[in-house]
């Protein structure tokens, strides 16, 4: 380390240049660096999505859910497949091991699925695999003075989604709630009877009429020419006019024109909309995209009068204000750590020298990180701002030390080069462990790892450029800044080393008492509740109105369009948009829902009155008794801000299942902390049945023609107004009773006879959903628990399905499988994850010490100072009453590279003292030299989080309250009992050697150092 001091006093003109460049690269770095909320991060789960209209839920399953289960089940790297199979879509959703390749996946499934045959009547599977980059960063509603036209729907996909896809960044442009036009033939069947024409000439109709044909090349006029055959259905008058007999036109029995395909329901503000979301590519900037979209908007709101586009939420404001939140408390951070400075050293210039290196890091971080591919998101910016304290860690060592070498000899360049070298060891070691912490970052689960692989990279470099800064800036500009400074004297701090003298004549009572507050602090944490991240930055209120499977289409429109009003009329609301039914577009994004539930999204002027519009939501619900209506805070990034554990109940016999899952209801509902169990366990809907008696007809030929008598049916395409529209037969009958269906008239024996006489018909109830676990049946419970008590709740859970000692649990029948689940086991996984982390940590930073001290016994004395920590830590937790949580075991992976560094740069000392001092007295020297520095440092660090201590876990984030508790409480504690208790640990491991030393001298130990 010596090296780098002597190389900046001989290039001292390379070294300025080098500090400007640094400095202004990273202010264009800052500026540069895309800007965005997230990391990207892929979502170990690959969704598939099939759609049927019109197709019960059985139906779905046995024809395309099993298919598609059995096809997938040898994609590589898939641990667990779920699927939900509902009235008209099957969803499946397969799970992938931590660190499998995303993109490989989703390849593979579609491979997979390349040779499954599905009916005609099932739209392709829809494969999708989400990331954090996928997240739009606006979202646009456009809203027409003529409601939602054919035209209107054209224009906004040729004339609007160009305008923003064309904006440099964007990547994609989706848009929800356009229903696909197509043109609808409605067949008058007394008509049909009247004029003896038979459906299937109407389903023929079509048939040819658009083909385009290339007859063969003849030469006409002397010239080879093409001969082809067109056909000129462009119009609906043309396909009104079609020849269904020889006598009969479609337009004779048919009412023809253009609709909308599918029941699809988008609106904003009351009325029908298109919605717009923007999507970034991984290298541009958020913020910037995002204003010239804003831009765009009121361009087209300027241009076409006819529309309205509004820009209802925009993720740049999000981004915005994280970062200058960050920012703020970065900047507050390091106004703490410079006070502190200046109190401890009362010199100006000392104080102006020790904080250059807080710019200077952060400068060079700012370009690393721009080199390595990393944005500008709420995980690097909270890495500067838990680092900010340890930035001038190093740089207070070194200036410290030149300061106090200063009160024996005048400065020279050779003082200051001897001083640098003095501590250089001792910061190097003690940077590159707090480093070294974040090295096994590579062994976490796949989401963890890649949400803090930002953060540790942000704290590995500005660490590393601070502890270079030291090494060079800092000694240069002492050399030049303080020849004629005038320094306040350095008093020795006597007291305390009486204190450490007693301490190493009463080894026992220190390391007893010490031994005591560990073992105390560790049966604190197993005793304290075990918490999930809580996410309530909450940006919108999410409403569901959830009506049984069976309740008809329009009572749903009806009672939503209901809601809608009254949403828009309460005070604070600023926009509402709703959504009901089901489209491609959201298929691709794994979203599908039961055709009976409508989502409504509130977004409000004050976020301060969300629980007050939750609290008049719930007042609805005795308005809508048949309808199942929650509210609940949501966040456009992360969903709706609720903790869940999930218990999954496992079997082949339903009636098993839903017994289980109804006691299991019943026994958790009343345990304190969950605030709300639901189960899948859907209602019942009938299904009737018509059973084909083989020997008077063909099962599949009836269920063809009753298909197309009571369901809307595809009969061929044509061009309509320059582009490609499917022509659709409308239902032919709507039956109300039974006997509707029993009349029914199909083909049969060679004339129409009424479905009953060729089938008999059945009646049975059945769920409307059905719910496989790897191909198995399954049920699943819900419920919503307070996050600070998710490991309390979770062990009174599994106590009360499955019993201890004391109780005996549930009776669960033989062929029943239980499974806890959620948020508990997520918890379990990420907290087995960070504690195997913290076990190679310390291994690491053990390693480093052993090559740094080049000895044993050193480095197991600096590893105590760990359990120190532990205490401060715990302690800390139970005075704030805040539980534990990941961002709390991410503190305390960073107290490990933090409290050794005070360890290391007192034993260093030692060490050095060793050559020349018998060890009680090189260890009471080292304590009082090393004691202003360690105090600064600690002091210095703990003042930069304290803005961290007022600030809530944003979405998404990993830096909060919790762990700037854990790293204050800790290093505070540890700090002190270091000072003390290292160095009665570092004697015993010399006990003999020290002893002899003792008992040859006639000197009596020294009580106080000279300094």
């Amino acid at each position: 380390m010596e090296f780098f001091t002597k190389w900046s006093f001989k290039n001292k003109a390379a070294v300025s240049l080098v500090t400007i460049f640094i400095l202004v690269i990273g202010i264009i770095s800052y500026f540069k660096l895309p800007m965005e909320f997230l990391p990207s991060a892929d979502n170990p789960q690959v969704t598939i999505i099939t759609m049927g209209q019109g197709t019960d839920s059985k139906t779905m399953e046995t024809q395309v859910t099993d298919p598609i289960e059995r096809a997938v089940t040898g994609v590589k790297g898939k641990s667990s497949i779920y699927s939900t199979t509902g009235d008209g879509f099957s969803k499946i959703d397969l799970f992938f091991e931590s660190g499998s390749d995303m993109k490989q996946a989703k390849m593979d499934v579609q491979e997979a699925l390349s040779n499954i045959a599905l009916p005609q009547s099932m739209s392709k599977p829809t494969v999708t695999q989400l990331n954090t980059s996928m997240i739009p960063i606006s979202f646009i509603a456009v809203t027409f003075k003529e409601g939602l036209t054919a035209d209107n729907l054209d224009f906004t996909k040729k004339e609007l989604e160009p305008l923003y896809k064309d904006i440099k960044g964007v990547s994609d442009v989706q848009t929800f709630g356009i229903a696909q036009s197509v043109l609808s033939v409605k067949v008058d069947n007394e008509q049909l009877a009247k004029k003896k024409v038979s459906i299937q000439d109407v389903l023929g109709v079509l048939n040819g009429q658009n083909a385009a044909l290339a007859v063969g090349e003849k030469v006409i006029d002397g010239k080879a020419s093409n001969i082809k055959v067109i056909g000129d259905v462009t119009s609906i008058e043309k396909v009104k006019a079609l020849k269904v007999t020889p006598n009969v036109t479609l337009g004779d029995i048919a009412k023809v024109d253009e609709a909308k395909d599918g029941n699809l329901i988008s609106r904003f503000n009351g009325k029908e909309s298109i919605d717009i979301s923007i999507i970034k590519d991984n290298q541009s900037n958020a913020v910037t995209i995002s204003k010239e979209v804003e831009k765009v908007t009121k361009e087209i709101n300027e241009k076409y009068k006819d529309q309205k586009s509004t820009i209802y939420l925009s993720t740049a404001d999000m981004v915005e204000t994280s970062v200058h939140s960050m920012v703020k408390e970065v900047l507050l951070g390091a106004l703490f750590a410079t006070i502190v400075i200046m109190i401890f050293l009362r010199n100006v210039r000392s104080t102006f020298i020790t904080i250059v290196s807080i710019p200077l890091s952060l400068g060079f971080t700012l370009f690393l990180l721009s080199l390595s591919g990393v944005t500008l998101n709420i995980l690097t910016l909270g890495g500067v701002a838990v680092a900010i304290g340890r930035l001038v860690d190093d740089s207070i060592v070194v200036i410290e030390n030149i300061f106090r070498k200063m009160q024996q000899e005048k400065i020279s360049v050779q003082m200051v080069l001897d001083a640098t070298k003095e501590v250089g060891v001792a910061i190097t070691a003690s940077t590159l462990t707090t480093v070294a912490v974040f090295l096994p970052v590579a062994l976490l689960n796949g989401g963890l790892q890649e949400f803090l692989l930002p953060f540790a990279l942000t704290v590995t470099y500005s660490l590393l450029a601070s502890l270079l800064v030291a090494l060079t800036v800092v000694p240069l500009m002492s050399a030049g800044l303080l020849k004629r400074a005038k320094l306040p004297k350095h008093r020795p701090a006597k007291r305390f080393t009486k204190l450490v003298t007693w301490s190493l004549n009463h080894k026992w009572v220190v390391l007893v008492i010490a031994m005591l507050l560990f073992v105390g602090s560790i049966g604190t944490y197993f005793a304290m509740p075990k918490g999930a991240i809580d996410n309530s930055s909450a940006d919108y209120v999410s409403v569901t109105l959830t009506y049984p499977n069976d309740e008809p289409f329009d009572k749903v429109k009806e009672k939503a369009l209901e809601l809608e009003e009254k949403m828009q009329d309460l005070s604070d609301v600023d926009n509402v948009f709703m959504q009901l039914g089901n489209s491609a577009e959201a298929a691709q994004y794994g979203a599908v829902t039961s055709p009976t539930e409508a989502t409504f999204g509130i977004l409000v002027k004050d976020e301060a009155n969300i629980d007050a519009i939750l609290s008049k939501i719930d007042e609805q619900k005795e308005n809508y008794p048949d309808a199942l209506l929650t509210a609940s805070a949501s966040s456009f990034m992360m969903g709706a801000s609720k903790t869940n554990m999930t218990i999954d109940v496992i079997g082949s016999n339903v009636e098993d299942l839903e017994r289980t899952a109804t006691k299991i209801r019943e026994n958790i509902q009343d345990i304190k902390g969950i605030e709300e169990v639901t189960t899948n366990q859907d209602e019942k809907k009938t299904i009737y049945s018509f059973k084909v008696d083989p020997a008077k007809g063909n099962a599949e030929q009836i269920g063809q023609q009753i298909g197309v008598m009571l369901n809307r049916t595809p009969i061929g395409n044509m061009m309509l107004a320059d582009k490609q529209t499917p022509v659709v037969l409308e239902p032919l009958l709507d039956p109300e009773k039974p006997n509707d269906l029993k009349n029914i008239p199909i083909m049969a024996g060679g004339g129409m006879v009424p479905v009953s006489e060729v089938a008999s018909l059945t009646r049975e109830e059945s769920a409307t959903t059905q719910f496989h676990k790897d191909g198995e049946t399954y049920l699943q419970l819900t419920a919503t628990v307070d996050p600070a008590k998710l490991s309390d709740i979770a062990s009174k859970i599994n106590v009360e399905i499955f019993g201890d000692k004391e109780n005996k649990g549930l009776k669960i029948p033989k062929d029943v499988d239980i499974f806890v689940g959620g948020a508990s086991a997520q918890q379990t996984d990420d907290f087995s994850d960070l504690f195997l982390t913290m076990l190679l940590s310390i291994g690491i930073v053990f390693l480093i010490m052993v090559i740094t001290f080049k000895s044993m016994k050193a480095p197991i004395a600096i590893l105590f100072s760990l359990p120190f920590a532990a205490i401060g830590a715990v302690l800390g937790l139970v005075i704030s009453r805040i539980s534990v949580d990941v961002t709390a075991l991410l503190g305390a992976l960073m107290l490990i590279g933090i409290v050794v560094t005070n360890a290391i740069v007192l034993l260093d000392r030692v060490r050095q003292n060793e050559e020349k001092m018998i060890i009680r007295d090189a260890i009471v020297e080292a304590t009082a030299t090393r004691f202003r520095p360690i105090i600064m440092t600690a002091v210095a660090t703990i003042c930069a989080m304290l803005p961290l201590l007022y600030k809530k876990a944003e979405t998404g984030s990993l830096v909060s309250q919790s762990l700037a508790i854990v790293v204050i409480g800790g290093l505070a504690v540890s700090t002190l009992l270091t000072l003390i208790v290292i160095p009665c640990i570092y004697e015993l491991l010399y006990f003999k050697k020290s002893k002899k030393q003792r008992l040859k001298t006639d000197e009596p130990v020294s009580e106080s150092a000279e300094m």
